[in-house]
């Protein structure tokens, strides 16, 4: 089907919410010329540092390079990867509404890269305070009013606490709500617009299916039991299908060389909440996200795609 190509205008003026668990991504890339004396593992002498967003700061990155004005509402901790994220959301032009919490360690993921291979992961994480994600909602309420579309970003690191209480506030508001849901427990996110979920997470909600007709009767059944208007699934090399009230739409993905899958959740539903904001339908804007995530898996990492790479 042709895609639709929304002008930069459009864009310009739309303005989604992003809410949820942001992570900074810190990279160490080095040089593996022998193995430890100490125990069987690679020597990695670092070379180079890198910090990159990640998690819902990734995705607000993704729908600020897509020329949208995007604002990430979070919660950090009082820390040297606080401010660094703060740094690079600045930078990015992406704006802030930051809960703090001195206990909370900002979340961190160290990857350790030698001969251009990922060897290690380290991650650096615990709960925020629930009295901070409570007050929260006084600020998500105001934000309402200034955009058009809300983006909830799950990475299940304790941040959307109060989920449902947004999802009925941005309803009543009349915004379309997207959900990139994780977990087991889907109730939480009723009465979104859409959720976008992958295979793997949908199965561990609705159990494995055995065909594709199986597959349509278990995603139709939540969608309807979770009062949404759309359950978008992501298949990787099988596309994405999109199930609406009593139709589907199939879209195939787009044959290329995946050099890593990193983070491209996070730039479909960011291309999605972008199209959806500047008044693209769900069935038009389901195309363009697909495009936009078949093409951030060519690069390394955490990584996004501007409106110039989309529409080439």
């Amino acid at each position: 089907m042709p895609m639709t190509v929304p002008d930069k205008s459009r864009l310009a003026k739309s303005r989604v919410l992003v809410v949820g668990d942001a992570m900074l991504d810190r990279y160490w890339f080095g040089d593996v010329e022998r193995i430890s004396p100490e125990a069987p593992v690679p020597v990695v002498r670092v070379t180079r540092e890198e910090d990159r967003l990640g998690g819902a700061a990734n995705v607000a990155l993704n729908v600020r390079r897509l020329g949208v004005s995007s604002t990430l509402m979070t919660v950090v901790g009082e820390d040297a990867p606080a401010a660094a994220l703060e740094r690079l959301l600045e930078r990015e032009g992406v704006s802030t509404l930051l809960g703090r919490d001195a206990q909370l360690m900002t979340v961190v993921k160290l990857r350790v890269i030698g001969r251009a291979q990922q060897l290690m992961r380290v991650d650096f994480e615990n709960k925020p305070d629930h009295e901070v994600l409570a007050q929260m909602l006084v600020s998500f309420e105001k934000a309402l009013a200034d955009c058009d579309a809300i983006l909830f970003s799950d990475y299940g690191k304790g941040g959307l606490t109060h989920i449902p209480r947004m999802i009925e506030l941005a309803r009543k508001a009349g915004k379309p709500v997207l959900v990139d849901p994780k977990g087991s427990d889907y109730a939480r996110y009723a009465d979104a617009t859409v959720l976008t979920p992958n295979r793997a997470e949908l199965a561990e909600v609705v159990g494995r299916w055995h065909d594709e007709a199986d597959l349509e009767q278990r995603a139709q059944s939540l969608r309807h039991k979770l009062g949404l208007e759309a359950l978008l699934l992501t298949r990787s090399e099988e596309g994405m299908t999109l199930f609406t009230a009593g139709a589907r739409l199939d879209v195939p993905a787009q044959a290329l060389e995946v050099f890593d899958v990193t983070g491209a959740g996070d730039t479909v539903i960011a291309t999605l909440a972008a199209m959806l904001a500047c008044g693209v339908g769900l069935r038009d804007a389901v195309p363009i996200a697909n495009r936009a995530g078949s093409i951030v898996v060519g690069k390394f990492g955490t990584a996004s795609v501007s409106y110039e790479e989309l529409f080439a």
